[in-house]
């Protein structure tokens, strides 16, 4: 089975990734500003979201091409935020995926903006899709909106960046990374579902099994900042204690992390078996993003 979610992880991210590079090659924009923005994207990376969003669709309905922009237009989000989360001011990292920062390889400036392009024009991707209803388009936009922007992602980042240097509690942590990173992976699994029909009941137990899957998904990402290999993960190993972040092995200890990963791991996924979907890829998922080392 481990064999069979590679092949479809690989298959979707080749997907993805094509589509990426087809909807900034048309645009007809300054040539270094779609080459920095062009820089990040095809620096590769997990692509979880989409494929997550892929995913939930495919557990309601076929046609997977009918998902295929709202899934772009989330990756293009995600890359914003890590084109602006390098820079200077926030983690000053020169590195991202094994690859110099895109200020680094650019400057300060022209990264700010690719970021700004790539965040601004993943709406007009949504928003123009005609492969939508009317309903869809404005539900999708305002959704998006609301998960990156300060009630989401925006607000979570600087939550996390005011919990620097001084300890938190588990429901501290548990919100940062809620808003930081939960919110997008919300998104990408209501999105994907509700394009495919889905009804209100099985979209508000996925919105369960997101919120639960967000928390995996970052308890994970923090025992990897301490245990993992860096030539895997792209990026130095520590740099969150070097960064003073709040972290759920600096709370609770690597196996305290661990036991309340397992916890939200047995939460996402009765929340799926609430929305008939237990028998999807996304029971799978829930595994993979466990369990993943990179």
């Amino acid at each position: 089975m481990l064999t069979d979610l590679s092949v479809y992880i690989d298959r979707n991210k080749e997907l993805v990734q094509k589509e990426l590079i087809n909807q900034l090659d048309q645009l007809t924009i300054p040539e270094v500003l779609k080459e920095s923005m062009l820089y990040s994207v095809e620096a590769g990376g997990k692509r979880l979201r989409p494929i997550l969003l892929l995913a939930s669709y495919e557990a309601y309905a076929d046609k997977l091409e009918k998902a295929l922009p709202t899934a772009v237009a989330l990756e293009m989000i995600h890359t914003y935020s890590l084109i602006h989360d390098d820079l200077p001011a926030m983690d000053n990292d020169d590195f991202r995926r094994g690859k110099p920062t895109n200020h680094k390889v650019f400057n300060e400036a022209t990264a700010i903006l690719a970021g700004d392009a790539l965040l601004t024009y993943s709406f007009e991707i949504v928003g123009t899709d005609t492969g939508l209803s009317d309903e869809q388009r404005i539900r999708l936009v305002r959704m998006l909106a609301q998960v990156s922007g300060p009630t989401g992602m925006v607000g979570g980042q600087l939550l996390d960046m005011e919990a620097e240097d001084r300890a938190v509690s588990l429901e501290e942590l548990e919100r940062i990374h809620t808003l930081k990173t939960g919110e997008l992976l919300r998104f990408a699994v209501f999105a994907g579902a509700y394009i495919a029909g889905a009804n209100e009941k099985q979209l508000v137990a996925l919105e369960k099994f997101a919120y639960y899957l967000g928390l995996i998904f970052q308890v994970q990402d923090d025992i990897l900042d301490v245990t993992g290999d860096q030539e895997k993960l792209g990026k130095p190993v520590g740099s969150d204690e070097e960064n003073q972040k709040s972290t759920y092995p600096k709370l609770l200890g690597l196996e305290g992390a661990q036991n309340r990963k397992d916890y939200y791991v047995i939460e996402a996924k009765k929340a799926l078996q609430l929305a008939g979907a237990e028998g999807s890829t996304l029971m799978e998922l829930t595994d993979y993003f466990s369990n993943r080392d990179y």
